[in-house]
């Protein structure tokens, strides 16, 4: 709907034409309007919106610092309550993309927007709104929307025998929300948006990595982490594991008790290979563990040591998926992710988003089990591709056109593994013909090293990835200014700086920094120099 006369047309942008780091973190637009102008603003544009297929439930205005109770939030997305940053007008909202299929969305608006737009990924299968990246972006000033990707909850069941639910959670949410999410922004404000982004992790990355490939025109620029890209292969390497470790009761079984005896194993071996023994392994694809030491004797402590069957399940757990004609499937678990992938892949149960993906997107038979997973399985859900969630396009020329990629993984990820990320970087050269430094003008990747999924871990792991995990607006040290950074001043990231806090809390000071290498580079210790600075290490060629 277009408007005569602005709903918040006096709020104005903030330029970063010559905005110094410190300049990028958005401050409270000065303007001649009161905060009663805005509240009556966002209690009237509800019933003012016009969207196409859609139906607006609700606007209120809601103050920063309110814990705004979720009651209307799926039980199963664990989520009552999120905290709001900033003063924003909150837009909820129904869309529908056919005769049985839909999503609800939500759109943060704040009062000190900077002119900025923004949309919000989701995670794993789950239909849930990610009401905690719309509190983080809309707190930075972004105007932001957000879905549930198309149905409700976390469970992969709304898929059965409904494809276009399943086209939903592959893309279309995504792209109808952020145009929808657009459009509203231009009316409540009375202007469009000047620069617009995209910000998700794990299912978010992989939706990053979707609309670069297929509607990156709909971003200026892109942050996507931990990408769950290669979707129907991660899932068949996911359920794969279970068929590795059996049960808990199995033979096969590693304990995590266990796993921990690894997991210190594996330092012993690969830790030094970066030049400092810090337990923590800034590129793990150096490191060619091999588990078979800790096989029992008949010396050995039975507390510290495996049998002979749990040492080939780490052998398997730590070794790439392939099919049974030897395709690749999906590269391995990254060593260094042990002791997180046992409460997960490790855990002696089947992977549920892989049981689900099968059972309800992939052959719609709710019987099939996922101990009977094969290589015929996984050559099925490559070849129906549901939704064409794939996601695996070597082609980013429209990208490079439109858009700016930044690209980061936790090299801990016990959910994804970081080696995938490498994998699609080096497919998109070798698809386009360019070399790193010619991707670099729109396509820069950088491991995070000591990082599970998403944050967290024994790493330098706080980059401004999610609201837990930002302390700074400074480009150098938020991912998400650095997108910004980059394509509105065209100062490109050479590096991510990340920080790990004394007992990962803030107020307890620094425990140590490094500057996260773009890739193809590794971190690598100088010799010499306190190691918990930057200083002290540099980028090398992997």
């Amino acid at each position: 709907m277009k408007f005569d006369q602005p709903v918040w047309a006096a709020l104005l942008s903030v330029s970063l034409a010559s905005a110094s780091p410190a300049e990028l973190q958005p401050s409270s637009c000065s303007t001649n309007t009161t905060p009663n102008d805005f509240n009556s603003a966002c209690d009237s544009i509800a019933s003012r919106l016009e969207i196409e297929n859609g139906v607006v439930y609700f606007s209120e205005f809601v103050a920063a610092g309110t814990n705004l109770s979720l009651p209307d939030n799926n039980a199963t997305c664990a989520q009552a309550f999120q905290l709001v940053t900033a003063d924003i007008c909150r837009i909820a909202l129904y869309v529908s993309t056919s005769d049985h299929s839909g999503f609800n969305m939500e759109a943060w608006l704040p009062s000190n927007w900077t002119g900025r737009y923004l949309s919000a990924g989701n995670g794993g299968l789950n239909g849930c709104i990610k009401y905690q990246d719309l509190a983080y972006t809309s707190g930075a000033g972004f105007a932001v929307a957000g879905t549930n990707n198309g149905h409700n909850g976390t469970s992969g069941q709304p898929f059965y025998k409904n494809a276009d639910i399943v086209e939903d959670f592959a893309y279309r949410a995504l792209y109808t929300g952020t145009v929808v999410g657009k459009q509203i922004t231009k009316d409540f404000y009375g202007k469009a948006h000047d620069k617009s982004y995209y910000f998700g992790c794990s299912t978010g990355g992989r939706q990053g990595f979707k609309a670069a490939q297929d509607f990156s025109e709909e971003f200026d620029g892109i942050v996507a982490g931990a990408p769950a890209f290669a979707f129907n292969n991660l899932t068949s390497w996911s359920g794969a594991f279970f068929r590795a470790t059996g049960t808990n009761t199995s033979d096969t079984f590693v304990t995590r008790a266990q796993w921990e005896i690894v997991h210190a194993d594996v330092l012993k071996q690969c830790d030094k290979l970066d030049g400092y023994a810090d337990g923590i392994l800034e590129y793990p694809p150096l490191c060619n563990y091999d588990p078979s030491g800790l096989l029992c004797t008949g010396s050995s402590n039975a507390t510290t040591c495996l049998t002979a069957k749990q040492v080939q399940t780490v052998k398997t757990a730590l070794s790439p998926a392939y099919n049974d004609n030897g395709d690749l499937v999906y590269p391995r678990l990254q060593p260094g992710a042990e002791i997180a992938a046992s409460g997960v892949l490790l855990g002696g149960t089947p992977f549920p988003y892989t049981t689900d993906w099968f059972r309800y997107a992939v052959y719609n038979d709710t019987t099939w089990s996922p101990t009977t997973l094969n290589g015929t399985d996984y050559d099925n859900a490559a070849r129906i591709d549901p939704g064409g969630i794939q996601t695996w396009k070597g082609d980013l020329s429209e990208a490079k056109k439109n858009t700016k990629i930044l690209h980061w993984h936790g090299a801990m990820d016990p959910v994804i593994s970081s080696a995938n990320s490498p994998r699609y970087y080096d497919y998109v050269s070798k698809t386009m013909g360019l070399s790193s430094e010619e991707l670099d003008a729109f396509y820069r990747f950088f491991t995070v090293s000591g990082t599970g999924h998403c944050g967290g871990g024994d790493g330098a792991h706080v980059i401004g990835q999610a609201i837990d995990e930002v302390t700074t607006y400074d480009p150098k040290k938020n991912v998400l200014m650095a997108i910004v950074d980059w394509v509105e001043n065209d100062n490109a990231p050479e590096t991510l700086i990340g920080t790990k806090y004394v007992n990962d809390t803030q107020s307890l000071g620094v425990k140590f920094q490094r500057a996260h290498c773009k890739y193809p580079k590794r971190n690598q210790y100088k010799g010499e120099g306190d190691p918990n600075v930057i200083e002290s290490w540099e980028c090398i060629d992997a």
